[in-house]
């Protein structure tokens, strides 16, 4: 009742393999990291779900069928 449950913050959105990557763009101020969609050819990002420890990318990759994910700082 009272414990955190951790929620699935994550929405599994289809994406274009052909168009779009799959990235973190992390920030150099607090380190902060978000998993999204990147448009290879307008470079317009597509947040999916924010990185809190290394179960949620492990998570992202699971979802997507990935091996390592680019970082963009």
């Amino acid at each position: 009742m009272f414990g955190k449950k951790k929620k699935n913050n994550m929405n599994i959105v289809e994406f274009d393999r052909e168009n779009q990557k799959p990235v973190l763009r992390c920030s150099i101020c607090n380190g902060e990291q978000v998993a999204g969609l990147k448009d290879v050819r307008t470079g317009r990002f597509q947040e999916v779900m924010v990185i809190r420890s290394s179960q949620d990318l492990e998570e992202f990759r699971q979802a997507y069928g990935l091996g390592d994910v680019p970082k963009e700082y």
